[in-house]
């Protein structure tokens, strides 16, 4: 089965897309500097240099703020290219290190996303669908089609508990690659 992400709901114009990406900018700044509890639009507004209103022309909440820059690093994350000689195990790492990368810019971003994905909101709700699928499509990427679907999704499964424990301390966000990486060898031993 082939998953794809809804396209956006709407085009932006030219000045459209730069103010979203203003205020996504920061949004960074503001959660980097004070932290998910004393994040808000309109400090994302002010620091952007736009009015509250025109941020919430765009985004609903902080939430969606969020979520939107968490879709945006995993949407221009780089494909991981086939190089002769590179076998499934470094291509799966190579992955891994791309999407553990776009998940851990730093320790702020992490506790505001932690929170903001499981957010409610429709807005949240589409973005969290699109990033899994996103990071759905590059595990599977890496695997020939004959590949038991539920290898990805184990993997899909450590990958998300991995950034978890992480997040509470219990494994260094670096070590993330190598341990899901680590399972699949598990999964895949003497598969072809």
């Amino acid at each position: 089965m082939t998953l794809v992400a809804d396209p956006p709901k709407r085009q932006l114009s030219a000045r459209q897309a730069e103010v979203v990406a203003a205020l996504l900018d920061a949004t960074e700044m503001e959660v980097t500097a004070h932290g998910y509890d004393r994040l808000s639009v309109r400090n994302v507004a002010r620091r952007a240099g736009v009015a509250p209103a025109t941020a919430y022309t765009y985004f609903s909440s902080k939430d969606h703020m969020l979520a939107e820059l968490q879709w945006r690093y995993l949407r221009d994350l780089p494909p991981v290219d086939e190089v002769p000689g590179m076998d499934r195990e470094e291509r799966l790492k190579k992955t891994l290190d791309g999407l553990v990368a776009a998940a851990t810019h730093s320790p702020a971003l992490i506790d505001a996303w932690t929170v903001a994905l499981l957010a409610t909101h429709p807005e949240v709700k589409h973005l969290r669908r699109c990033i899994g699928i996103e990071i759905h499509r590059r595990i599977a990427s890496v695997f020939s089609p004959d590949v038991d679907p539920t290898v990805v999704r184990v993997l899909e499964t450590t990958l998300a508990g991995s950034l978890l424990t992480a997040g509470m301390g219990h494994l260094a966000f670096a070590e993330i690659p190598e341990f899901v990486t680590g399972a699949a060898r598990l999964m895949l031993a003497g598969s072809p």
